[in-house]
């Protein structure tokens, strides 16, 4: 029985990096590679070496705030994941320009390729979407909602491409072209029965705040409750405003209400006028809730479970948010964390946000779980 879904992992340092990632996938014809590469690493020469050993395939990467490997948590690594053209059929395309996104176009041109793929598999009963953005574009809330008007039933996930904890620069390529203020789209059908989801381990308590000031566009709150916002922030937490680090930030999230849910929306820094710049859309007039914590471990391991209820998967892909990993570290459970993402055979990558339906979160871990095909036993 060969596996539903082919992964494989290499140190970034590894001279033969690309020719022992093809080695390790194994023989066979892949409708889709994905590479999600360290930002350490030639992100270009990685590509460009891709496009070399993996003939005949589209190849699409983007760089990373970690990897999910073998090990769970994985640091300094490419990670690679094919999906076999037994079990699947894909169609990629990389939107441009993110600033200047036309939505009716892109949502007639992914309906086109959505219908035309419906088509040529029509045998390949399942399907979903798979999004890798650059996670330094600040453009995540709109494409996501443009990508979900267009796919209608079908279901989409991704991740929002990171640069380890630099904020600098995240890349991505499909098909040998590098770019950056992208996003890269992956149509998949298969015979594979699959189920996206999103796991968060938050509670939203009673302790709320109101964004008295605000820039959207850039994701910089300036005040809340009418006052300085990091200073307003730190006092709700009984700290120095001197004292908020990345740490800080993930051990105390906000939520906004969203519907019948809530949903993270990360700070991601504070700038040297002492505004909160966010990792998600934030307005003038929303009101944040600071969240409580549930045992992330015990959390992720009971999700894992329910995906399994019905039979294991044969592989989870996912994306998995850098505040959780950071959360982790905090907490001591990035040992324990990394076993059942090893355990549940979990590949994919840490990102900057990620992507459900059509939202974009934080701090969530989501992904596609992928199951044997179902003429095998």
């Amino acid at each position: 029985m060969h596996a539903a879904l082919r992964s494989a992992q290499v140190d970034w340092r590894d001279p033969d990096a690309l020719e022992s990632l093809h080695a390790q996938m194994g023989a066979g014809k892949f409708a889709f590679v994905g590479l999600f590469v360290t930002p350490e690493a030639d992100f270009a020469a990685v590509v460009a070496a891709a496009q070399d050993k993996f003939t005949d395939t589209c190849v699409c990467a983007c760089t990373t705030a970690g990897e999910l490997g073998s090990a769970g948590y994985e640091d300094g690594r490419i990670v690679a994941v094919g999906l076999p053209a037994a079990h699947f059929a894909t169609a990629s395309y990389v939107i441009n320009d993110l600033h200047a996104l036309e939505p009716q176009a892109q949502i007639d041109r992914l309906i086109q390729t959505r219908m035309a793929l419906s088509r040529a598999w029509p045998r390949m009963g399942q399907e979903f979407a798979f999004v890798m953005i650059d996670g330094l574009s600040l453009a995540e809330e709109h494409l996501t909602s443009v990508l979900s008007t267009g796919l209608g039933p079908v279901p989409l996930f991704g991740g929002s491409a990171g640069d380890g904890t630099r904020f600098s620069t995240a890349w991505l390529a499909c098909d040998g072209v590098v770019s950056r203020n992208s996003a890269v789209i992956t149509l998949v059908r298969t015979t594979c029965p699959v189920r996206v989801f999103s796991l968060d381990h938050l509670m939203p308590t009673d302790r709320r705040m109101v964004v008295t000031g605000a820039d959207p566009a850039r994701r910089i709150v300036h005040e809340i409750n009418a006052e300085p916002a990091a200073q307003e922030y730190a006092r709700l937490l009984g700290k120095d405003p001197q004292q908020l680090d990345p740490f800080t930030f993930a051990a105390h999230p906000v939520v906004v209400r969203l519907g019948e849910s809530h949903h993270v929306r990360a700070i991601q820094r504070v700038d040297e006028d002492g505004n909160l710049v966010f990792f998600s859309a934030i307005n003038e007039g929303m009101v944040l809730t600071l969240a409580d914590h549930q045992d992330m471990a015990e959390h992720l391991e009971r999700g894992l479970a329910e995906l399994a209820v019905d039979g294991a998967p044969d592989q989870i892909l996912g994306c998995d948010c850098i505040l959780r990993r950071i959360e982790a570290g905090q907490t001591q459970k990035s040992r324990e964390i990394s076993r059942i993402l090893s355990e549940n055979r979990v590949v994919g990558f840490g990102t900057y946000g990620e992507q459900i339906g059509g939202l974009h979160v934080n701090q969530t871990f989501t992904g596609v779980a992928i199951y044997p095909p179902a003429t095998e036993s």
